[in-house]
């Protein structure tokens, strides 16, 4: 009797996208959260808003500048981004990233210069070269109809951003994990979720510590929470019970890992920890429900792009990935931080926290009132 011998072949593959990506959809993603965070106050002019509104334009500045940056990175070849700009590929969400990433900075630039004009503006009243730089920059007093114009066309531009950073991904069929609608809700709920912490951590680090800030942030935070636990758990029960057949294979892709249950367990707890803090003390708790949303935010990215490439298209088990310590790996991922953190030293020096005014203290303005009611 003849025996035959069957030998399978695999090729392990190394990560196609690398920690760059991850900074990239992180960036963008909290950049566009920082623009939905802004336009109540800043764009429509909601004064219960206002003090919200301008640090979380700072968050969107900030990152929005950045993330360009992380993604040219991630190219390999930084100088290839220009072929996306003389070959069309109208049937790409790459080739149309190359053109919403750009209109969205732009549109970013402009509604930042129209928010902060009466800044600026204010801070060129004086003598000097300085104060002659500030009225330059300024170009008058600022207009309420031009930032609500560039606010309606950020946010036109940040819809476009979010909606090609989670079709891109979700269009990928050969990977069950990304093959989802769900993808592109999560990227936009937990970029508002990291938004509204780091606004929370730039409330104390480079703002007055406003309890009104944070209190508001933190009722943001919860509800976006919420949010991303309720798309998560329908995503898990359409993939459990098999309603619909990737989401089946999704999860029964990562069921018998015990890394996955480990990820899982995890992401719960990012979730609900800083969703039942929010809610039961939004006050004070700042530092900590800030500081878990953007880890949060960040590993739901990691997760996705590094994990979802450790599991093979095909074959069996998972793929390794050790984080390199080079430009590719944790070198890049610090110098990512880095240049946010340059660019919100540069940005917060030119454009210092507006002081509160200061009012007398109640027992004299009360004094005040009843020698003004006496005369």
């Amino acid at each position: 009797m003849d025996t035959q011998i069957v030998e399978l072949v695999n090729v392990t593959r190394e990560v196609a996208w690398l920690p760059w990506a991850v900074q990239y959809f992180f960036l963008i993603g909290l950049s566009v959260g920082g623009v939905l965070l802004s336009l109540p106050g800043i764009a429509f002019g909601r004064e219960d808003w206002r003090a919200l509104g301008r640090v979380a334009l700072l968050v969107a500045l900030t990152c929005g500048l950045a993330a360009p940056v992380a993604l040219l990175a991630d190219l390999h070849q930084p100088g290839r981004f220009w072929h996306f700009y003389v070959v069309a590929r109208p049937s790409s969400w790459m080739w149309w990233g190359s053109l919403f990433v750009p209109f969205y900075v732009s549109a970013l630039l402009l509604y930042a210069w129209a928010a902060f004009r009466p800044e600026l503006a204010e801070h060129g009243r004086g003598d000097g070269r300085i104060a002659a730089a500030y009225r330059l920059a300024a170009q008058g007093e600022g207009c309420a109809r031009l930032t609500r114009m560039a606010g309606l066309l950020v946010l036109v531009a940040g819809a476009l951003v979010a909606l090609y950073t989670g079709v891109e991904v979700a269009l990928v069929k050969a990977r069950p994990l990304w093959n989802t609608p769900f993808l592109p809700v999560q990227f936009l709920m937990t970029a508002l979720a990291g938004a509204a912490g780091l606004v929370l951590l730039l409330n104390r680090i480079v703002g007055d510590g406003d309890r009104g800030v944070e209190k508001q942030a933190n009722r943001v935070l919860a509800a976006t929470l919420g949010g991303v636990m309720a798309f998560g758990a329908v995503w898990f029960a359409v993939g459990l019970f098999g309603l619909e057949a990737t989401h089946a294979r999704a999860l029964a892709s990562v069921a018998g890992s015990e890394a996955w249950r480990v990820t899982a367990v995890w992401a719960v707890l990012a979730t609900l920890v800083p969703f039942v803090i929010a809610l039961a003390r939004p006050v004070g708790t700042g530092w900590v429900t800030g500081l878990i949303a953007v880890h949060g935010a960040w590993m739901f990215r990691w997760t996705v792009f590094i994990g979802g490439q450790s599991v093979p298209k095909t074959g069996a088990g998972f793929y390794e990935y050790a984080l390199p310590a080079g430009p590719e790996g944790m070198l890049g991922i610090v110098g990512t931080f880095g240049l946010w953190l340059l660019l919100l030293t540069v940005i917060t020096a030119v454009l210092p926290t507006p002081s509160k005014p200061r009012t007398a203290p109640a027992p004299l303005r009360a004094a005040h009132g009843r020698a003004v009611a006496a005369e």
